[in-house]
């Protein structure tokens, strides 16, 4: 992910949220995201929670049901984040 897509991230992030999330924090958490976590559907629902944890952005039961069906519909490689962090902005 280039350097500017991830500082303007952050930055959408931290204006949407009301909360200030350092890059240490998002880093942190995405070295704990492997290949087997888009597909495997515990892992998927840690993770969706973790970061609604640091966003401090509560997600509702239905809300990750569908995050989880869309991931695992959508094949999403974790190496290819960039789009999705593209499409997120644009929400």
């Amino acid at each position: 992910m280039s350097k500017n897509l991830s500082k303007d991230v952050l930055n959408v992030i931290n204006k949407k949220s009301g909360k200030h999330i350092s890059e240490n924090a998002v880093k942190k958490l995405a070295s704990t995201v492997k290949p087997s976590t888009m597909q495997n559907e515990a892992q998927l629902r840690q993770l969706i929670k973790q970061v609604s944890a640091m966003a401090n952005v509560p997600v509702s039961e239905e809300t990750i049901r569908d995050i989880v069906s869309a991931v695992k519909k959508s094949g999403m490689n974790p190496q290819n984040m960039e789009s999705l962090m593209k499409l997120m902005m644009k929400k």
